[in-house]
């Protein structure tokens, strides 16, 4: 595998900002790790990171450069920082950014493949939120979306009283309910029939549960199948460098 950290510059926020890489490299004599790769375009993982974190997180908290290598596949990891993946009121474009401009400059910048069936999204806590909105208000770019321990409902009043500043810094004061920003209502307004395979985990000691339940419970109800997982666990790297292993077994890869 190819490791890059990329620092570029984004016209959508108007400033520098990095995302890291990890490509896919055909090896055989490396030791202790084998290593694919297609010849044309490669498979993409797009994988968002949580509220306290960087693009280089997944990286260093666990092994998925290990874990992807022998399946050919390419991750792309950017950088948000606490945008909840949101064009954000009194702040930067990071929807617009993240949905519009970031593939167009790694498919520039790297052999990607563009087709639907090759790319993926997945995300833990707010990543697990920016995947899910990804998926469910682009569903014609990817064939496969996955949240980890996500935070799936935005209009939690508890996740606006723990972190208030945050929240209405990237919300503003107009209520979130019934906007693109409300994964819930979402998942009424989308056509079943288009939405990507969904993969939604979450440990039963973690305070997210809740929410992770009720997007499964509503996602059925509109006739969205969603493979999920709520066996023990807590808000922590130690489960989701188990369950990013059992996303990565879950992708239909080719």
């Amino acid at each position: 595998m190819a490791h890059l950290r990329c620092d570029f510059f984004s016209e959508v926020l108007g400033l520098s900002t990095s995302m890291t890489v990890i490509l896919p490299q055909q090896t055989s004599s490396q030791i202790g790790m084998a290593g694919t790769a297609r010849a044309d375009g490669h498979q993409t993982l797009y994988l968002l990171h949580g509220l306290s974190d960087d693009d280089t997180t997944w990286l260093r908290r666990t092994s998925i450069e290990r874990y992807v290598a022998p399946l050919g596949l390419a991750v792309v990891m950017p950088q948000v920082h606490r945008s909840f993946y949101t064009d954000e009121v009194h702040g930067s474009r990071y929807w617009t950014f993240l949905s519009e401009e970031l593939p167009e400059i790694a498919n520039r910048f790297f052999r990607l493949s563009d087709r639907r069936e090759d790319t993926f999204v997945a995300g833990l806590s707010m990543g697990g939120y920016g995947a899910a909105k990804w998926a469910l208000r682009h569903p014609e770019r990817f064939a496969a979306a996955a949240s980890l321990s996500g935070s799936l409902d935005i209009t939690d009043p508890q996740r606006w009283h723990d972190k208030p500043a945050v929240m209405k810094h990237i919300f503003g004061d107009e209520p979130v309910i019934g906007t693109d920003n409300d994964l819930l209502d979402l998942l009424t307004k989308v056509d079943p029939s288009t939405v990507p395979d969904l993969f939604v985990c979450c440990g039963t000691q973690d305070r997210l549960i809740r929410s992770n339940r009720q997007f499964v419970d509503i996602a059925a109800g509109a006739g969205i199948p969603v493979k999920s997982d709520f066996g023990p666990g807590e808000h922590n790297w130690n489960y989701w460098d188990a369950r990013i292993q059992d996303v990565l077994a879950w992708l239909p890869l080719s």
